[in-house]
């Protein structure tokens, strides 16, 4: 499996592009901003992009979807629960003072248990809501593909729309804490971690009462 990560503007948001390494043939995870610099990879490493996969629909994760869209004819890929944010994009931006162009057209509203294939690759998806209500982590290849649900020592913010701190932890303890040690998590902002450190060291999964009711 390849993971190239492209990380751009603003918010420092990670884009992955996993891919099949016999086949070459892609997914873009949360393609934020920085099109460009997302091509660039994909040229260099003849990369042949299947279609946009999202965790959820933040502003920061979904500002580069209509470009690569139609640079690729590829289909973009969401939650239906998200669909409030990915209509809010422009209000979102403007706050930021920043501006947003077309809201993309989501082409296949994936589902909880569904499987996503690439080449050989197969992600399963796990529906983890607490960030935003659609929420989604892939799953497989050991690794975990989890947006704004977990980072380094930390998990996702929870006092936006949509967003509540004990149905954060509940979706971790039921998606994620399952996953074996060794699997490697590429989270939507910061450096890779896995989640045995994660359930050694993270004080949210190590004592998660501690930062409100669960």
């Amino acid at each position: 499996m390849i993971v190239r990560t492209v990380c751009t503007g603003a918010f420092q948001e990670n884009c992955y592009l996993v891919a099949d390494e016999a086949t070459r043939e892609a997914l873009v995870i949360d393609p934020g901003e920085g099109v460009d610099e997302i091509a660039a990879v994909i040229e260099k490493d003849g990369l042949k992009p299947l279609a946009v996969a999202n965790t959820h629909a933040h502003l920061d994760h979904i500002a580069g979807v209509a470009a690569l869209k139609k640079r690729y004819g590829i289909p973009f890929w969401l939650h239906r629960d998200d669909a409030f944010w990915l209509a809010a994009a422009p209000e979102s931006a403007a706050m930021f003072g920043l501006t947003f162009g077309e809201i993309p057209a989501v082409d296949r509203w994936l589902k909880p248990g569904e499987v996503l294939s690439c080449g050989s690759l197969r992600f399963s998806i796990h529906h983890a809501p607490g960030h935003t209500p659609g929420h989604l982590c892939f799953v497989g290849e050991g690794a975990a593909f989890v947006g704004d649900v977990l980072f380094p020592g930390s998990i996702g913010r929870t006092d936006l729309p949509g967003g509540d701190y004990a149905t954060l932890i509940r979706a971790i303890r039921r998606e994620l804490m399952p996953l074996p040690d060794e699997t490697v998590v590429y989270a939507g902002h910061m450096h890779p971690t896995t989640m045995g450190e994660e359930k050694r060291a993270n004080p949210f999964l190590v004592e998660p009462e501690r930062y409100g009711p669960v």
